[in-house]
């Protein structure tokens, strides 16, 4: 009997998935058709998202930009749309929104805190992406461009604008031949901001880099013989002496003998977004390396140490924050020394970062406690002391770890700005807001500036979240 079988000499070609098997038609049955109660969840939302969409589609497509009160606004919306129609009043956020953005600042000096944010900004790329040049470029490149913009817009006048299209110039190219090197705008930019939003003499800035000039001198000095804590805690000490006893008298003479300085502005002009970004941004530069050497001292071998380190977090985190904002309010004034004139907004921004740091040491603890035994004793065997392994080897690990909750706590803050409100700041949301909805010109106008408001910090805070998605997966590389 002969062998009839058949084996092909080619391979079949590959034939196209099913409908439902590939494209949008799978993604949807995965995900929105699984089983019956998903479909039924689908299509209640479904429903939803219409109903609202009809509701408030005409609401915004009837919307007026251009009127001086809000009885306008509403003789246009009859006029355009009919008796029945309603339409978003956005002439409130153009007649009104340098309240919004910069409180009572005053308008002949918007530039300084738009300067500022650009300086913000070009500061914050070494610590994105630093060592990557093109990154670097695209970002500094693209802040410049733009705050160049909005400082010819503002018009402060022919020769600062010419004066920053250098400055920013220069910044672009430093970002492209040296990007490291912009590590000494992030380090110098706290005092340039407090100069150019605050105003007056140049010599309290210079002061306040001097005291840091004497901490890290002392701490240099006394290292090889008393060791890294020991030396740090002779430089704060240092330096504290300096800020508290003898920078006043120095930088007053120097001001007397040298009056350099801008336009002061006070403390109770500020508002709106412009508060928000001193506030939120000081305080999530100042709680995280705070929140670190807090986790660490927890973690700590020595009793002392991580007995206060232990009570100041578990203390902190049981406080709520609008107390600890009357506290900076009412309180702290009685344990200042007498006459003394401690800027509210400075009392808020110290509280309010200790009060971040106490959570972000709670976080960073975490990321610690994931790492496994066998870092530590890594570290040993190489023999690294101990802040040469936290450096190198466990603190980079555990802060890796720890990014979703740090993130997290930073956009919490950041929108906990507004709380100081109540103890008579002029935040973004109910500050300003409450101000200028109680204009005769705009009562009765309730969600546009609510509206207004809210998309700045959606913006602000999905842009960080984004930016931690994008961090977590460059330094994923334990599966590559």
């Amino acid at each position: 009997m002969s062998d009839s079988s058949f084996v092909r000499t080619q391979m079949l070609p590959p034939e196209v998935p099913p409908l439902t098997e590939r494209g949008l038609v799978r993604w949807m049955r995965e995900n929105l058709f699984s089983s019956v109660l998903n479909t039924v969840l689908t299509l209640a939302g479904l429903a939803f998202v219409i109903y609202a969409v009809a509701a408030t589609l005409p609401w915004f497509l009837n919307g007026v930009w251009n009127a001086k009160d809000i009885k306008e606004c509403r003789e246009i919306v009859l006029a355009n749309a009919g008796p029945e129609a309603t339409g978003a009043c956005w002439a409130l956020i153009r007649e009104r929104w340098h309240q919004f953005l910069f409180g009572f600042y005053p308008a002949d000096l918007y530039w300084r805190p738009v300067l500022a944010l650009g300086l913000l900004l070009v500061s914050l790329a070494p610590l994105l992406y630093y060592s990557m040049r093109r990154a670097n470029l695209i970002l500094v490149g693209t802040v410049s461009v733009l705050t160049l913009i909005a400082l010819a817009l503002l018009a402060p006048g022919a020769a600062l604008l010419v004066l920053f299209a250098g400055l920013f110039a220069a910044l672009t190219a430093v970002a492209w031949y040296a990007p490291q090197k912009l590590v000494w705008l992030t380090l110098a930019f706290p005092l340039l901001a407090f100069a150019l939003l605050w105003g007056g003499s140049v010599w309290g800035p210079i002061g306040v880099a001097a005291g840091f000039g004497i901490l890290a001198l002392v701490y240099s000095l006394t290292k090889s013989f008393l060791g890294v804590v020991v030396a740090t805690g002779a430089g704060v000490v240092a330096a504290a002496v300096w800020w508290l006893m003898v920078q006043t008298s120095v930088t007053t003479a120097l001001h007397g003998a040298i009056p350099l300085g801008i336009q002061a502005v006070n403390s109770d002009q500020f508002g709106g977004f412009l508060l928000a970004f001193v506030i939120g941004v000081t305080a999530i530069g100042a709680s995280l390396p705070i929140g670190i050497l807090l986790a660490l001292g927890r973690r700590s071998d020595m009793m002392l140490i991580k007995t206060l380190c232990v009570g100041f977090i578990e203390f902190v985190r049981g406080v709520p924050l609008i107390t600890v904002l009357f506290v900076a309010t009412l309180l702290l004034g009685y344990f200042l020394p007498p006459q003394s004139n401690f800027d509210l907004i400075l009392r808020v921004i110290i509280l309010v970062t200790f009060f971040s740091a106490a959570y972000l040491a709670e976080v960073i603890r975490g990321g610690l406690a994931a790492l496994p035994k066998g870092q530590y004793e890594a570290a040993d065997a190489l023999g690294l002391d101990y802040w040469q392994a936290q450096r190198l080897i466990i603190m980079p690990q555990a802060l890796k770890v720890s990014i979703p909750g740090i993130v997290s706590s930073f956009i919490g803050l950041f929108k906990d700005t507004t709380l100081v409100a109540f103890v008579g700041l002029m935040d973004p949301l109910k500050g300003v807001t409450t101000i200028v909805r109680a204009d005769v010109a705009w009562k009765g106008i309730y969600w546009e500036p609510y509206i207004f408001v809210g998309a700045i910090f959606f913006a602000v805070c999905f842009g960080m979240s984004r930016y931690s998605m994008y961090l977590e997966r460059k330094l994923k590389t334990d599966h590559r």
